[in-house]
């Protein structure tokens, strides 16, 4: 499958919507920026979200529609009323930074946005807001970790947020953020600046890892993620990407990084599936199987980040953020390095 028609089953899919209070809906991935006649691979799936006026559904996840993966959201029509505040969110402006984010705009909403948003986007005031909106999410994230959660959800609550200086970088350099990629994409971003990226791959533990290491532990997610997809039931906001259709991109995508060379980058997508996996894991299996599991989860943890138990979270986090001045001087040196002419 093309780009192009990936992007044309998620606009078929959105004309289908029927459900009370849809007010437009909009690409907020990768996809909206892959040319329409690059292959979409198959581990990239399309995210789209839905606006809709109230309290917005839960997430429906993973949809298989005319071949295309999609991935949907909802979101409230409140979080877009101000176009100031969308424009320094760094991860609602890309949306409205060019002609091809918007599907489907029945009340204008949209539109406004983006004549809003698009035409200083890429100016470096615009960039600078959007770094200060993840360094901000950085610091808040990590303070609210609850130790009285359980321990998948511990490591989920450090892993997103402690990664973030990756998304920061790419912020900085005007490139839309994004999730599984990160790293890899911000190593891009940091070429002429090594010891930056490295210290990013330090914070998360697995700058000296092996790539054989990795491998092993990625074969053990592999059979984990499809135990869970069989069993799964309770709902979780992920629950779609533990599950069958979701596949390709959380063993196949994380494989097709470390055949690549980029072991190393495949680490935090691989940590991230074995921590939603045991969630449900924990949920719905028998005892021993989640018992089992849990030991894997360990090894790999342990193995792929030196994470042993919360003393290693808060150690890193703490870290984290005492690099955040680091990260804005970095970033701040990205923004000035790629001023708009």
């Amino acid at each position: 499958m093309l780009a192009g028609e990936a992007r044309a089953a998620a606009l078929d899919w959105a004309r289908c919507r029927t459900e009370p209070g849809f007010r437009g809906a909009y690409l907020a991935g990768s996809t909206a920026d892959r040319p329409a006649d690059a292959v979409q691979p198959p581990w990239s799936d399309v995210d789209v979200t839905v606006v809709v006026a109230g309290t917005a559904p839960p997430k429906p996840g993973k949809i298989r529609h005319h071949g295309a993966l999609l991935d949907v959201s909802y979101l409230p029509e409140e979080l877009l009323a101000d176009p100031d505040r969308v424009a320094a969110t760094h991860y609602l402006a890309p949306s409205f930074a060019g002609p091809d984010g918007v599907l489907l705009d029945p009340t204008g909403l949209l539109g406004r946005l983006r004549a809003a948003i698009a035409p200083t986007y890429d100016s470096p005031g615009a960039r600078r807001r959007r770094v200060a909106d993840v360094l901000t999410a950085i610091r808040m994230r990590l303070s609210a970790i609850d130790a009285a959660a359980r321990w998948p959800q511990q490591v989920q609550a450090w892993l997103f947020p402690s990664t973030l200086g990756t998304v920061a970088a790419l912020v900085a350099a005007g490139e839309r953020p994004t999730v599984r990629l990160r790293f890899r994409r911000a190593r891009d971003v940091l070429h002429d600046r090594p010891g930056g990226y490295a210290r990013m791959l330090e914070l998360l533990g697995c700058a000296g890892v092996d790539a054989g290491v990795v491998v092993r532990h990625l074969d053990r997610l592999g059979d984990l993620f499809d135990e869970a997809a069989a069993v799964g039931s309770t709902p979780f906001p992920f629950s779609s990407d533990i599950s069958a259709e979701a596949r390709p991109i959380a063993i196949d995508g994380s494989r097709a990084l470390v055949d690549a060379g980029d072991h190393r980058e495949a680490v935090f997508w691989i940590v991230a599936t074995f921590a939603r996996c045991q969630q449900v894991l924990d949920a719905d299996a028998p005892p021993e199987r989640s018992r089992a599991a849990e030991r894997a989860f360990r090894d790999a943890l342990a193995e792929l980040t030196g994470v042993r138990g919360p003393d290693d979270l808060r150690a890193r986090s703490s870290a984290t953020v005492a690099l955040l001045p680091e990260l804005e001087d970095v970033a701040a040196t990205i923004v000035g390095s790629r001023q708009t002419k």
